[in-house]
């Protein structure tokens, strides 16, 4: 697969990806339960681990699968 088809591909996904958050299919995304939010008088501060966790995740098998 050349350079050129692989960035169409990933802009199609980031479009779809833009479509599903933008309608609320990915409201779940970044509160899931593990990820890390303190909001202080003056502060706020927000770690995602759980959902970089799931992120990390999925994109490992897609490349696994994909390299095949």
């Amino acid at each position: 697969m050349s350079i050129g088809n692989s960035l169409i591909i990933a802009g199609i996904a980031l479009v779809l990806i833009g479509i599903a958050y933008k309608f609320g299919l990915l409201n779940w995304f970044g509160n899931l339960p593990g990820d890390i939010k303190y909001e202080g008088e003056n502060t706020k501060f927000y770690f995602p681990v759980v959902t970089m966790l799931l992120i990390s995740v999925v994109l490992s098998l897609l490349f696994a699968f994909f390299k095949k």
